[in-house]
């Protein structure tokens, strides 16, 4: 399934956006917070001391009820549980936030405990919800019941897409520029590991249920469609998608092995994350595929990804600083808790429901794309990935020849 062909996704971000998040994390960990004297935040004012959230005390103190947090599960990525929660849990505590205000709550890949969440979060006193749903549908069915209970609900990092609830923002990554990245990334590594071969590629998606997955896709079919229609790309094989990346099935590995099968001249993957790919990159070692050969793809920076990297299994991922977008969404929650209106640096974009065609008021963050040659100017600097976790057993001497 071309997700590309099927989406009219539009994401507009106003200036500021372009300069927002890690297109330059060395310099956006150094840059300066927000004073505490100041109770305004700009979408440009966080960094990974979290000290831009003190400006918001006097806004925190103004406000009662709690900010909740639920998230989708633990498999498709593992960046839920290493990093959403704690960064939200310390966004909350450095804003000032008794911790009986605020809580993260994971949904483990169960909709009707998504829902269940929900609603025992507003019965207990919610009066705003982050809430990042597998799908829309449960996605829209909280923003209901949260509107008929007064609750506050922000998008946390997924749109949930036909959504009529009143004004509800959207806090995330420019997730077409993801998609953009990810399409660059592997022409770039395409050229440098086929070695003149023409790149025969299986693309791969996340789940057509997710809004995200199909603002990746146009982003990387923006980049391939053009080299598949003039010849100097083939297209192998285009798969339904997925975020499973084993387990159940349909999964990702299951979904390539299929088209690896049916096309045993595919040279190369486009991998939509780190989590699908890893599989994959295990099942072609099986095969015998050497280092710097088969380019694959991959997004959020795990360890494994970092790692599959390093070693020569995957071109590069794409690296989103969630601590960036844990602090954009509390500081978001925050003002609305108090009943105030978010400033609008803040709140620095738009982006188009395609289905209701609603431009959502967006918080809106800029990733990059990471491969061995800047990992430690943005990976290591920002401590995303600890140097003793990325470079630890086989691969110290990877990090050795990569400067890390």
């Amino acid at each position: 399934m071309n997700l590309l062909k099927n989406s009219k996704v539009s994401v507009v971000a106003v200036a500021v956006a372009t300069s927002v998040g890690v297109a330059a994390v060395s310099a956006a960990s150094s840059s300066a917070a927000v004073s505490p004297r100041s109770s305004t935040v700009s979408a440009a004012s966080f960094t990974n001391n979290f000290s831009a959230m003190k400006a918001l005390k006097s806004v925190s103190a103004a406000g009662t009820g709690s900010i909740d947090e639920i998230l989708p599960d633990t498999t498709s990525s593992t960046r839920y549980t290493e990093f959403d929660t704690p960064d939200f849990n310390k966004a909350a505590a450095a804003a000032g936030l008794p911790s009986s205000d605020y809580k993260s709550q994971n949904a483990g890949g169960s909709d009707s405990t998504f829902i269940t969440d929900a609603k025992a979060d507003i019965t207990a006193g919610a009066k705003v919800l982050l809430i990042d749903p597998e799908d829309s549908g449960t996605g829209i069915q909280v923003e209901n019941y949260a509107a008929s209970h007064g609750v506050k609900v922000i998008d946390y990092d997924r749109l949930d897409i036909g959504s009529n609830a009143p004004a509800d923002p959207y806090v995330s990554f420019n997730n077409v520029e993801v998609g953009t990245l990810i399409g660059k990334g592997f022409v770039s590594c395409a050229a440098s590991w086929l070695k003149g071969q023409t790149p025969n590629v299986i693309v791969m998606h996340g789940s057509p249920t997710d809004n995200n997955a199909t603002l990746f896709s146009e982003g990387y079919m923006g980049v391939l469609d053009p080299l598949f229609k003039s010849g100097k790309y083939k297209e192998a094989a285009n798969t339904a998608g997925t975020w499973n990346p084993t387990s159940p099935s349909p999964d990702a590995l299951d979904e390539f092995k299929s088209a690896y099968t049916a096309h045993p001249t595919a040279n190369s993957a486009l991998i939509p994350n780190d989590e699908n790919g890893a599989p994959i990159i295990t099942y072609l070692q099986s095969k015998g595929v050497k280092p710097d050969t088969f380019p694959t793809t991959g997004q959020d920076a795990t360890l494994t990804g970092l790692d599959n990297i390093l070693s020569g299994y995957q071109c590069g991922t794409v690296y989103k600083a969630v601590y960036k977008e844990a602090q954009a969404a509390v500081a978001l929650a925050i003002y609305y808790r108090a009943g105030k209106t978010p400033p609008t640096g803040l709140l620095n974009g738009t982006t188009t429901d395609p289905t209701n065609h609603k431009k959502v008021p967006s918080v809106l963050l800029s990733p990059v794309w990471v491969t061995p040659q800047n990992m430690k100017s943005t990976i290591i600097a920002d401590n995303f990935v600890p140097k003793s976790q990325l470079c630890a057993g086989t691969y110290a001497k990877d990090c050795t020849k990569y400067g890390i």
